[in-house]
């Protein structure tokens, strides 16, 4: 019996890492440029607004 456990957990392991190589090989979901180039540009927008009053630590007057 402990023969066929050792011979058990191999296999299982098997069929996993198969299952896994299926999954992972699959057609990625087209997302469309349109909604990528626009979520980009939100990105960007918001990086201005956070960045755009603070200066650099090496350029703030007084030290």
């Amino acid at each position: 019996m402990s023969a066929l456990a050792w011979l058990i957990i191999p296999g299982a392991a098997g069929v996993a890492a198969g299952l896994w190589a299926l999954w992972a090989q699959r057609t990625p979901r087209a997302t469309g440029d349109p909604a990528s180039l626009a979520e980009h540009r939100r990105f960007m927008a918001a990086m201005e607004r956070t960045t755009a009053g603070s200066a650099a630590p090496s350029e703030r007057p007084g030290r």
